[in-house]
């Protein structure tokens, strides 16, 4: 039996944990060390390998390296602090490119902590200590703040609407507050963040993409679709879409309809902290008063249009904002015209797998309430989410994941060729190309 490619180099994670807190902090024992939502035989590759780490003493001021505090991004570490999390980063997670990825959680933790200094209690997890994974020898680490807290998406099923709107009220609240905050002068740019030589944030490659910065929102998916087609041109099952056409359809969108795409964005020029994975499942509360306590795992966070929070983010939490979704998805294009252009009443059926309606009117009623920028007071954003689908529709992830890959039959993959093909002719027609 084969060692599943997660589990690969487990004893030798626990090893280098111990040896990093030893250096670090001056650990003479070894602490107990627990997997976060570890699963030996997960089929697909984690991001971050996350452990929950228990000292047997607890740290006091002079066992922490004099560096460590001055390191950017980084906080001193309470005196007597027992429990931390470490999270390694995974050098074979797929699509996430090395270079800047541990240097870009770190920095938007930075930026995320001070937009949210005044949402009580204290949500950011501070960061004590971190390693780049630019590397080739070295993991990429940091040693982070263990917050409090239950899972939200662990408990959100058995909630009653009036629990789940008190959620939603806060989530309201911090997205305002990384809408609102006035970002460092030195990040000019859409996509990552690093620190440069004087410790201070600056714009920088985009570690979900291993490109960038951009200088506009709209040259951020200009370049992802161009880093999308190289990766479709390699792809032996997609073959850059170069028959029956369709290549050459896409180019001309990207060459003479992608613009056109981003001209009722009024707003293209802002810039905010984007989770990307803003959702329950990085949320964490106390569930004696269902009070958030932790906003966690800023692992896909980027600075871009906060338009992009609502297209990428709210899986569970009414869904994300989908452009064009074919004539399959009448729901999800319901969905999408309900939240540009308010809620019918009575509201739909909620279907099971479906749109859950009622949680949906909840969420955008809690926005409202704060005025927080989303869907109906962004104009254009249906455009951009078009974008969006072009994107996602070239580099489908059932056809580009080699996890997944590995565990189809060639049969069914070219079954989901086949259907993809299909969607992309539909979506360029919808489109005029």
């Amino acid at each position: 039996m084969t060692t599943n490619h997660n589990h690969i180099g487990y004893q030798a994670r626990l090893d280098f944990i111990q040896s990093l807190l030893r250096r670090e902090f001056s650990v003479e024992t070894d602490a107990e060390v627990t997997p976060i939502q570890y699963e030996p035989e997960f089929p697909f590759r984690y991001n971050n390998f996350v452990y929950h780490i228990t000292l047997c003493t607890p740290i006091t001021v002079g066992q922490v390296r004099k560096d460590v505090a001055y390191q950017p991004g980084c906080v001193a570490v309470p005196n007597g602090t027992k429990e931390l999390i470490v999270r390694l980063a995974n050098p074979d997670a797929e699509g996430m490119h090395r270079e800047t990825r541990v240097e870009n959680e770190v920095a938007i933790i930075s930026l995320a902590a001070a937009a949210l200094k005044d949402f009580q209690p204290y949500v950011v997890p501070s960061v004590y200590a971190w390693g780049s994974a630019a590397a080739e020898s070295s993991y990429g680490w940091t040693i982070q703040e263990l917050m409090p807290g239950a899972p939200v998406d662990e408990a959100f099923p058995l909630m009653d609407l009036q629990q789940k709107k008190q959620i939603f009220a806060q989530m309201a609240k911090l997205l305002k507050a990384l809408q609102e905050y006035q970002l460092p002068e030195t990040i000019i740019a859409f996509g990552g963040v690093t620190f440069n030589e004087n410790g201070r944030i600056v714009s920088a490659a985009m570690p979900t993409v291993g490109k960038g910065p951009w200088p506009s929102y709209e040259a951020s998916f200009r370049g992802r679709i161009e880093e999308a087609f190289w990766k479709a041109d390699a792809n032996p099952y997609i073959q850059g879409w170069r028959s029956n056409g369709i290549r050459d359809r896409l180019d001309a969108f990207v060459e003479r309809g992608l613009s056109a795409q981003f001209k009722l964005l009024e707003t293209k020029q802002d810039k905010s902290i984007i989770h990307a994975d803003f959702n329950p499942s990085n949320l964490l509360f106390d569930p004696s008063t269902y009070q958030i306590t932790g906003l966690i795992d800023y692992d896909f966070s980027s600075i871009l249009h906060p338009s992009y929070e609502f297209i990428r983010s709210f899986t569970g939490a009414g869904g994300q904002f989908r452009g064009w979704c074919g004539e399959e998805g009448g729901e999800q294009a319901a969905l999408s015209e309900a939240r540009l252009h308010g809620f019918p009443s009575p509201l739909p059926q909620s279907t099971e797998g479906g749109v859950n309606w009622e949680l949906a009117k909840a969420l955008e009623e809690e926005l409202e309430k704060l005025d927080v920028k989303r869907p109906r007071t962004i104009k254009g954003i249906e455009k951009v989410a078009d974008v969006d689908t072009v994107l996602r529709t070239i580099l489908p992830w059932r056809l580009s994941n080699p996890d997944i890959l590995r565990r189809q039959s060639e049969e069914v993959i070219i079954k989901c060729r086949r259907q993809n093909e299909e969607q992309l002719l539909k979506l360029l027609d919808y489109l005029g190309f």
